[in-house]
């Protein structure tokens, strides 16, 4: 049986074997890990789903393999791979010989390859997602270029011409993220390419430095988010909110927490308050609690709001699903588990796709008031400064110190409007200053 690549994501096209768990030779059972891979976002372990002999190791530790791919072979125990096709009998019936007055049969030429139907998936098949109608899996060609599946289908929904492009794949294969590329250019206009890698070697060319090749993650980083700056009608809101209350309400809402085995329930951090807060604040105003998709708006029911999350090589965007039905308590515990699993890359692809908007918190790093870009398909995201004592005038006309922070709301001017945008961040404001209403 031939082992597969996975596929752990619709935009995910390869991926990179970090670990072997098992060796040629090894008896595999049902269930038994096989491999680890890593993607731009996540690792995963990858079991085996029939029983056998690991007989070869395609892929080695380190290297990248496409999706659908051949990364190895396991043989049942008689030795004979699952998928290979039935031996030949040992005689064959002569054929009887052709008449004089008939011409000569010709012979046909002997296939390159033969290729069994891929056996029927299941419900519990890691691989189903894979399964194309195209030979081995593997990439098509278009014109001589070899195309990813994924990219070729996302060239022929959004008519791009395969052939201007310059693949960034493995030998010069066109990836997914080069079609993206294009799609941006051909929606925002030509994009600022920037100097070359040769143009800024020469630049730089009596300095030290040290080269660090871009990594899957990274790639995807530059190609969403440039597509995003320059496709996406950005526009920018900010407010200052004032946050006593909050930290009043928190401390007491953490000592109020129950304790097991000494450690408590939970512990509500500012940043669970802006979540819930960000999540309120579009029910409150719904015509926000949407994304634009090309030729409409999807409006949705729920607030599945992303959450920004640093890694040492970029960052992920975990989402909790219906932040807006959730205590600040399960709010915390889940953000903490999400977190936790994203810095160790062990996500699964529904934990960190789609959502409706975003928080992104640089408080901590003494940031002030920044400006975050959009994630698409979101149509906003928060950027929240770090919290400070600032004088303000009383009422009375006298001035005091209060604590508060900055909350800049970017919005897609394509689905939010002005005038929607400041009632979203009206509304943050106003819970965040009054934090018992998001209690009840």
């Amino acid at each position: 049986m031939d082992v597969l690549m996975p596929q752990l994501g619709e935009t995910v096209t390869e991926g990179k074997i970090s670990k072997w768990f098992k060796s040629a030779g090894d008896v595999i059972k049902p269930g038994d890990n096989l491999f680890e891979i890593e993607t731009d976002k996540v690792s995963m372990e990858v079991p085996a789903i029939s029983a056998g002999v690991l007989t070869e190791i395609r892929v080695a530790i380190g290297e990248i393999a496409l999706v659908g791919a051949v990364v190895a072979v396991i043989a049942d125990a008689g030795g004979a791979t699952a998928n290979a096709p039935a031996a030949a009998p040992a005689t064959v019936p002569a054929a009887p010989a052709p008449a004089k007055s008939a011409p000569a049969p010709v012979a046909a030429a002997p296939a390159a390859a033969t290729f069994q139907p891929t056996r029927p998936t299941t419900s519990m098949d890691p691989y189903r997602e894979v399964r194309t109608p195209e030979r081995n899996f593997g990439p098509a060609r278009q014109g001589g270029v070899s195309v990813t599946p994924l990219a070729r289908r996302l060239a022929g929904e959004n008519s791009i011409d395969l052939s201007r492009i310059k693949g960034s794949g493995p030998h010069g294969r066109i990836v997914a993220s080069d079609v993206e590329s294009a799609i941006g250019q051909s929606r925002g206009g030509a994009m600022a390419s920037g100097p070359s890698l040769s143009e800024v070697r020469s630049i730089y060319s009596g300095t030290d430095y040290t080269e660090i090749p871009l990594d899957g993650m990274r790639k995807t980083i530059a190609t969403r988010l440039t597509q995003s700056k320059q496709t996406v009608p950005h526009f920018y809101l900010t407010a200052d909110v004032a946050i006593d209350q909050l930290l009043t309400v928190r401390k007491e809402a953490n000592a109020a927490a129950p304790v097991k085995d000494g450690v408590p329930a939970y512990r509500i951090s500012v940043n669970d308050f802006i979540i819930k807060a960000l999540a309120l604040a579009l029910q409150r105003v719904p015509a926000a609690n949407a994304v634009w998709a090309e030729d409409r708006i999807l409006r949705f029911r729920h607030s599945d709001i992303g959450v920004a999350v640093a890694l040492e090589d970029g960052l992920l965007t975990p989402v909790i699903r219906h932040a807006d039905t959730k205590s600040l308590g399960a709010l915390s515990t889940e953000m903490r588990d999400l977190a936790s699993r994203a810095r160790d890359k062990k996500l699964k692809p529904a934990e960190y796709q789609g959502g409706v908007s975003a928080v992104s918190n640089l408080g901590m790093y003494g940031v002030r008031e920044f400006a975050a870009i959009i994630n698409p398909p979101q149509s906003t995201i928060l950027a929240v400064g770090e919290a400070r004592r600032a004088p303000v005038e009383a009422p009375d006309g006298t001035v005091k110190f209060q604590s508060q922070m900055s909350l800049t709301l970017s919005c897609d001017h394509r689905v939010v409007d002005g005038a929607v945008g400041a009632e979203v961040l009206k509304a943050i404001k106003g819970y965040l200053e009054n934090p018992v209403t998001m209690l009840v």
